[in-house]
């Protein structure tokens, strides 16, 4: 792997996929499954982490999802993901989701998710990973954005495990 310490830009790693929705990937409604979309978010943004991090990364969390606008089937679905933020070993990914109406030329919002990936070794062992170098306002925005979701989550994690303390198991086998 690359020296940790130098940092990359957004543009280095960043992804794209498309994909056309078929009957298989719909629900009764004819509309894209909630799940497969959390999948194709989840791909795409794995990408983006692994080029930035050039090694073996590993889904910590999806801690933000939109669902906006449905997904019809016959329509062309387009994820784009970047790497916000880089911190020790893990990193946040945004992912956009639009849908392409290819008559019109036109895209329509349909999702937005934030997720964060570890960065492991062939032996599943944490690395470090190197620093995001943002170049744009709207790059800077979202750097410093994810440090603030960061913060959020960190205060989410710990009331939960406040929360459960001491508390009687709501199921038992």
């Amino acid at each position: 792997m690359a020296d940790a310490t130098q940092g990359r830009t957004v543009a280095e790693s960043q992804s794209e996929t498309t994909h056309a929705i078929l009957p298989r990937d719909s629900n009764v409604l004819g509309t894209l499954f909630g799940g497969k979309l959390m999948q194709f978010i989840d791909l795409v943004g794995a990408m983006a982490a692994i080029r930035h991090a050039r090694t073996y990364v590993v889904t910590a969390s999806m801690d933000h999802l939109d669902f906006v606008s449905p997904v019809r089937v016959g329509e062309l679905l387009i994820l784009k993901a970047s790497v916000n933020r880089a911190f020790k070993t893990s990193m946040e990914v945004g992912v956009r989701a639009m849908v392409e109406d290819i008559r019109e030329g036109t895209l329509r919002h349909v999702s937005t998710a934030y997720l964060t990936f570890v960065a492991m070794d062939a032996s599943k062992q944490r690395v470090e990973v190197p620093p995001v170098v943002p170049e744009t306002g709207h790059q800077k925005r979202r750097y410093d954005d994810a440090l603030r979701r960061r913060e959020m989550r960190a205060g989410e994690t710990q009331r939960k495990r406040e929360s459960r303390a001491g508390a009687p198991p709501v199921w038992s086998l």
